[in-house]
C-alpha cells in the first residue's frame, strides 16, 4: 500500500540541501579516485538540487535479474519524470557489460555510475564494479569495498536512498540469490518511501523476492513487466496514497485506535495506549500493509477475527533495540558516580538495582558486570551482594534472557577482558557465568501497571520513556523517586529528561542524565498521586497553621497531657518563626507571626517575601539569600517596625535546618522582638543644640523618602520583569518540549534503526559463510572446467544462452556480450545442420543426444546435449558439451590402415597361414589356406575358429595348445601333429605351429597359427 507522508509535516534537518554547503576543499574522499574539476562543481551547488524532488528508484537484483531489468525497463516509457538507479552483483575483476546491455531495452540514457555524479530524472545509472554506491543531497558517490565478498551493496544504496529522497524513495527488488535488499527496503518503509517487489513466481531466482516479503513490508508484488504500470500511478495520482499528517481522520478515528488497544489488551493484558501516538500509528500500519488493508476500521474487523494478528500486532508494538554496554562512555562515568554510594554501605549489605524494559537481557547483564567491576574497587573485607532485578512485558524476551546464551558478534561490543570475566564461550556463542548470572532476577512486569521495586540504590530506564506519552512519563517518574533509596541513583537514555521534576533529582551528569534522588516537601506530598499501591501510604500533614499543631513525630510517650503541655509551652515561650524553601514558600508556621507577615493582595500563595511587612522585606529578603548562598546562619538586630503602637526593634535569625534528611534545603526564620528605648518606640530623639540640625534631618528625611520611592519603583520594575521572564521562560518551556519530543522520534527511529543494524550484521555473517562456500564451489567447477578444456553451452528452456565456456570458441564464435542471445543466431562450424532440433528433443523428450560431428577445419567432436536440472530436479534448460576427439579420430583411421596393410600381407602369403584374436576368432587368412580347405576368405573372417569346417578344428588337445600360446607369449608350439578329415578337402595330415605376434619386443595380441601339410604315416 503506497503511503508517503506529506512532504510539509518532515521535520526539517540539517543535512538538506542547501543549509550547510560544504566548500569544495572540504568533500570527504574515499581513495576511489582523485577530485576531479565536474565533481567540484556538482559539489559546490548543492542548492540546485533543493528544488529537485522527482521520485528516485532503486532497483535491485542479482542471479537472474537481467531479465527482469529487460521486462521492467522495455514497460517503462521514457518520460516519466523519474530516475532509475540499477544496483545488481557484478563481478569485482572484470568490466561490466550491464549498461550498453540495458541501453538497447530503453531509449533512456544509460550511465555507469561516477563518484560525484548528480542524478537527474528519465536516466538510468548502474553500479560499477567492486564498487559500493550511496546517494548524498541527489548525488551519487562511489565507495571502495570495506567489507569481503559476500557485502550487501543493495542494502548499502536502499539505506542510503531511504535518508536522501525519504518519501520520494521507491526500491523494487528483483530476482537474485541470497537475502540483499531486505534491509535496505525495511529503512525506506521506515522513511514512507514505497516498496515493489517481483513476483518470485516470475523470478528465475526467487530467494531475494521471498526474503523481502518474509518482512512483511512490501506494497505491491507484480511480475516485472507489470510494476511499471503499478509504479507511474502511484507517482502520477498523489491524491489517491493515505495522509499521515492528519492524526483524526476517515482512515485513522480515535475511537478505532482505541478499539485496536482494547483489543491487544484482552488478549495480553498490556495496555498500549500511553504509547506515542506516531511510534504506534507507524507499527500498526506495517501490519495493515502486510495485509493489504488500507482502512482501520477494516484493521480493526481483521483483529476480531484473527486472534493470532492480535498477537503478531502485540510482538511488532514491542521495543527490542539493546546491545551489551550501549554508549560505553556513559557506562565509564555511571561506574564512576556509583563507586562513593558502594563506598557508603554497610557491610554485609545489599545493592539492589532495577532494570524496567529490559527485553533480551543484554543491558541487565551489562549493568551487572558494571557492578561487579565496581565491588573490585570496594574494601573486600566490606562483603556486599548484589541483587539486580530486570524485567520487561515481553515474556519471549525475558526466556530469552534467562537462558543467557548470545551470538558470537557479542564482540564488537564487549570487550576481550570482560569476555574472559563474565563469559565461557561455547559452540552456540558466549554464555554468561554463573555468578553473574546469580546477581540478576528477571521477571515479566508491566511499568504502567505493575507495583514497583523499592529500596533501590540504582534504576536504569534507558531509552524506553522516549515510546511512552507524556502523561506516562509524568506518572513514572515520582515512581522512580519513590522506588529509589535517599542519595540513590536515576540512568535515563540520552535523549529523556526530567522535566518537571527538578526538584525531585540532582543532575549528576547532564549529558548521560545520570541523577541523584533528592528529599524535599514539595517531592513528598506527589506519593499520594501514584497510581500504584503507594497510595496507601500515609501522606504528610498539611501545613500547620498560624498556631502551629506539632507533627505526630513530636508525640511523648507519656500521652496527651504532656502534648498539651509542649503545645502551651512552645506557643507562648518560643518565638514566631516560619520554615521555607530557597523559593519563599512557607511550608510550615509557629507562634503568632501577624506582626511581622500579612496576607498578600491578590490570589498570591503562602511566600514569605509577599506577606513580609514592608520594613521587614529587604533585611529578610537579604538574609535568606546570604543563607541559600553560604549555609550558613544570619542574625539582623534592631530592625525598626512600624506598629500601631510604634517603632518596635526586631531580631531576625535565618539559619538552614540540617538535622534531619527530611528537612533539607529548609530554612527557618524567626522573628523577636527587642527592647526597645522609649525615645525610639515614640520616634522622637533629643534634639542637638544646632539651630541648622532641624533642616538637615528635614534635608535626610526627603532624601530617605526620595531613596525608599526608588527603591519601590526598581523593585516593581524588577517583578514586572521577572513576569515577563517567566512568561518567556514558559515560552521556552514549551518550545524545549517540542523539541524533546522531537528528539524522542528521533532517537525512536535511531533504536529501530539499530535493531535493523544489528539483524543486518547477522544476516550479513550468515551470507558471508554461504558465499564462501559457494565461491570455493564456484573456484572448484571453474577450474574443473579449465582443466577438461571441454567446450560446454548452458541454455534456458527458450534455447537462450545463459553462459557458456572459453573453448566454445573453436566452434561457435561467442562474445561475454552475447548471453541472453538465442543460439539459433549463431553459426556455427559444424557440419551438422541439426543442432536446434537435438537441442529441442533433449528439452521435450528428457533424453541425452549424443554423436561425433566435423567441423569444416577438419576438427572431431563428441557432442553430448543433457538436460540441465537443478537440486530440486526442476529442468531448467540443457547442457551442450563438445569433447574434441580429433586425436582419436587419427588413431583410429591409423589402426584401421596398420589392420588393413597386415591383412593385405597375409592375404599374400603362399604358405596356408590364419591370424586369431584373443577369442580365436579369425582376424586374416591367407590365399593358401583357403585353397587347401576350399573355404572362401572373405566369408571365414570374424568366425570362431572352432566353427570352420564343420567344427573339425574344435579338439580340446589343439584348443588347450591354443590358449596356452595366447596365455604366455614367451611358449610358442612347434610342429603340432594335427590328423582329420575336412569337408571339402578330405582326409589331410597336417602339422601346427603357432606363436604370438610382437612388436618390438612386446605382445600385440593377436597368434599365428600356421599349417604345414605331410603325408599321414
Amino acid at each position: 500500500m503506497p503511503h508517503p507522508m506529506n512532504p510539509n509535516d518532515l521535520t526539517p534537518s540539517t543535512d538538506e540541501p542547501g543549509i550547510v554547503v560544504t566548500p569544495p576543499e572540504e568533500l570527504p574522499r574515499d581513495g576511489v579516485g582523485p577530485l576531479t574539476p565536474a565533481l567540484l562543481r556538482e559539489a559546490s551547488r548543492p542548492d540546485e538540487a533543493a528544488g529537485d524532488k522527482f521520485p528516485l528508484v532503486g532497483i535491485g537484483g542479482s542471479a537472474g535479474s537481467l531479465a527482469a531489468f529487460e521486462q521492467f525497463f522495455r514497460a517503462m516509457p521514457p518520460d516519466s519524470g523519474m530516475a532509475f538507479v540499477v544496483v545488481t552483483h557484478l563481478l569485482p575483476d572484470q568490466p561490466s557489460e550491464l549498461p550498453q546491455v540495458l541501453q538497447r531495452f530503453t531509449p533512456m540514457p544509460v550511465l555507469e555510475a561516477e563518484d560525484g555524479l548528480r542524478v537527474r530524472p528519465n536516466h538510468v545509472y548502474v553500479i560499477p564494479p567492486n564498487r559500493d554506491m550511496s546517494i548524498l543531497h541527489g548525488t551519487l558517490l562511489l565507495f571502495a569495498p570495506t567489507q569481503p565478498p559476500g557485502r550487501l551493496p543493495i542494502d548499502i544504496f536502499f539505506q542510503s536512498l531511504a535518508k536522501d529522497a525519504r518519501e520520494r524513495a521507491v526500491c523494487v527488488v528483483c530476482s537474485g540469490l541470497g537475502t540483499d535488499g531486505t534491509l535496505g527496503l525495511k529503512m525506506v518503509m521506515e522513511n514512507f518511501g514505497m516498496v515493489m517487489v517481483q513476483d518470485p513466481a516470475t523470478a528465475e531466482y526467487d530467494a531475494m523476492p521471498r526474503s523481502a516479503l518474509a518482512t512483511e513490508f512490501v506494497d505491491y508484488v507484480l511480475p516485472a513487466e507489470q510494476l511499471p504500470a503499478k509504479l507511474l500511478q502511484y507517482v502520477r495520482h498523489p491524491d489517491t496514497r493515505p495522509r499521515r499528517d492528519e492524526p483524526e481522520s476517515v482512515s485513522k478515528p480515535a475511537h478505532a485506535l482505541q478499539k485496536i488497544f482494547l483489543l491487544v489488551r484482552a488478549q495480553t493484558g498490556h495496555d498500549f495506549s500511553f504509547y506515542k501516538r506516531n511510534t504506534v500509528f507507524r507499527r500498526i500500519e506495517r501490519r495493515m500493509n502486510s495485509h493489504q488493508i488500507k482502512e482501520f476500521t477494516l484493521y480493526v474487523r481483521y483483529l476480531q477475527e484473527n486472534p493470532a494478528e492480535v498477537e503478531a500486532l502485540f510482538k511488532e508494538l514491542l521495543i527490542g533495540v539493546t546491545k551489551f554496554f550501549r554508549d560505553r562512555e556513559a557506562y565509564d562515568i555511571l561506574k564512576a558516580r556509583l563507586l562513593p554510594l558502594l563506598r557508603q554501605k554497610p557491610a554485609d549489605s545489599v545493592v539492589r538495582a532495577w532494570a524496567p524494559g529490559c527485553s533480551t537481557g543484554e543491558e541487565a547483564y551489562s549493568l551487572a558486570m558494571t557492578l561487579l567491576e565496581c565491588l573490585d574497587g570496594v574494601d573486600r573485607q566490606k562483603y556486599l551482594k548484589i541483587q539486580l532485578f530486570a524485567t520487561d512485558i515481553n515474556p519471549d524476551g525475558i526466556e530469552f534472557a534467562r537462558a543467557g546464551l548470545y551470538p558470537d558478534n557479542i564482540v564488537a561490543d564487549v570487550s576481550p577482558e570482560r569476555l574472559r570475566r563474565f563469559f565461557t564461550k561455547t559452540d552456540e556463542g558466549y554464555r554468561i557465568k554463573k555468578d553473574v548470572r546469580d546477581a540478576v532476577v528477571f521477571a515479566v512486569h508491566d511499568l504502567n501497571k505493575d507495583a514497583p521495586f523499592t529500596k533501590l540504590d540504582l534504576l536504569v530506564c534507558r531509552n524506553l520513556l522516549i515510546y511512552l506519552s507524556a502523561e506516562l512519563q509524568r506518572n513514572l517518574i515520582p515512581v522512580f523517586h519513590y522506588a529509589l533509596n535517599p542519595n540513590g541513583l536515576l540512568f535515563l537514555g540520552p535523549s529523556e529528561n526530567l522535566t518537571g521534576f527538578q526538584d525531585l533529582f540532582q543532575s549528576l551528569d547532564v549529558k548521560w542524565k545520570i541523577s541523584r534522588r533528592t528529599d524535599t516537601p514539595s517531592s513528598v506530598t506527589r506519593l499520594a498521586a501514584f497510581p500504584f499501591t503507594l497510595a496507601r501510604q500515609q501522606a504528610p500533614s498539611a501545613p500547620a497553621s498560624a498556631s502551629g499543631s506539632m507533627t505526630p513525630n513530636s508525640v511523648r510517650k507519656e500521652g496527651t497531657f504532656a502534648t498539651l503541655v509542649q503545645r502551651v509551652l512552645l506557643r507562648h515561650y518560643t518565638p514566631p518563626a516560619v520554615v521555607i524553601n530557597g523559593k519563599g514558600e512557607i511550608m510550615y508556621v509557629n507562634g503568632r507571626t501577624g506582626r511581622y507577615l500579612e496576607p498578600a493582595p491578590g490570589l498570591s500563595g503562602m511566600n514569605v517575601f509577599d506577606m513580609a511587612r514592608e520594613e521587614l522585606n529587604y533585611e529578610l529578603s537579604a538574609a535568606v539569600h546570604k543563607v541559600a548562598a553560604t549555609r550558613e546562619p544570619v542574625v539582623a538586630d534592631n530592625v525598626k517596625l512600624r506598629l500601631d503602637t510604634g517603632v518596635q526593634l526586631v531580631r531576625l535569625t535565618v539559619k538552614p535546618l540540617e538535622e534531619s534528611e527530611q528537612l533539607a534545603g529548609l530554612l527557618l526564620v524567626v522573628f523577636e522582638e527587642q527592647p526597645t528605648p522609649h525615645k525610639v518606640r515614640l520616634g522622637k530623639a533629643r534634639l542637638a543644640t544646632d539651630p541648622g540640625h532641624d533642616a538637615q534631618l528635614q534635608v535626610l528625611e526627603k532624601e530617605l523618602q526620595y531613596t525608599k520611592h526608588r527603591l519601590q519603583t526598581t523593585i516593581e520594575e524588577m517583578e514586572s520583569s521577572v513576569e515577563e521572564l517567566k512568561s518567556t521562560n514558559e515560552e521556552l518551556q514549551s518550545a524545549n518540549e517540542e523539541l524533546q519530543s522531537t528528539n524522542e522520534e528521533a532517537m525512536t527511529n535511531k533504536e529501530e534503526m539499530q535493531s535493523l543494524n544489528e539483524e543486518l550484521m547477522t544476516l550479513n555473517m550468515q551470507y558471508l559463510s554461504k558465499t564462501e562456500e559457494l565461491s570455493q564451489a564456484a573456484n572448484d567447477m571453474k577450474n574443473l572446467l579449465d582443466a577438461t578444456e571441454i567446450a560446454t553451452i548452458f541454455l534456458d528452456n527458450d534455447m537462450v544462452i545463459k553462459r557458456f565456456t572459453p573453448p566454445v570458441h573453436r566452434i561457435i564464435s561467442l562474445l561475454p556480450a552475447d548471453v541472453g542471445r538465442p543460439i539459433t543466431h549463431f553459426a556455427s562450424t559444424l557440419r551438422h545442420e541439426s543442432l536446434a532440433a537435438d537441442v529441442q528433443q533433449v528439452l521435450d523428450r528428457l533424453v541425452s543426444v549424443e554423436a561425433n560431428i566435423q567441423t569444416t577445419r577438419g576438427e572431431w567432436y563428441a557432442m553430448r546435449i543433457l538436460p540441465y536440472r537443478t537440486l530440486d530436479n526442476y529442468i531448467s534448460g540443457a547442457v551442450i558439451t563438445f569433447t574434441d576427439i580429433t586425436g582419436l579420430k587419427t588413431l583410429e583411421a591409423q589402426l584401421q590402415e596398420s589392420a588393413r596393410f597386415a591383412e593385405s600381407i597375409v592375404e599374400t602369403m603362399r604358405e596356408p597361414l590364419l591370424v586369431l584374436d584373443a577369442q580365436q576368432c579369425v582376424l586374416a587368412i591367407s590365399g593358401a589356406f583357403a585353397e587347401l580347405f576350399g573355404l572362401d576368405a572373405a566369408a571365414v573372417k570374424g568366425q570362431p575358429l572352432r566353427e570352420l569346417d564343420g567344427g573339425v578344428w574344435q579338439q580340446p588337445v589343439l584348443r588347450r595348445r591354443l590358449d596356452e600360446a595366447l596365455a604366455h607369449p614367451g611358449a610358442p608350439f612347434e610342429d603340432f601333429a594335427f590328423a582329420a578329415e575336412f569337408p571339402r578337402a578330405g582326409r589331410r595330415a597336417l602339422r601346427l605351429y603357432g606363436r604370438s605376434l610382437m612388436s618390438h619386443g612386446a605382445r600385440t595380441g593377436p597368434l599365428l597359427l600356421g599349417v604345414r601339410e605331410v603325408q599321414e604315416e
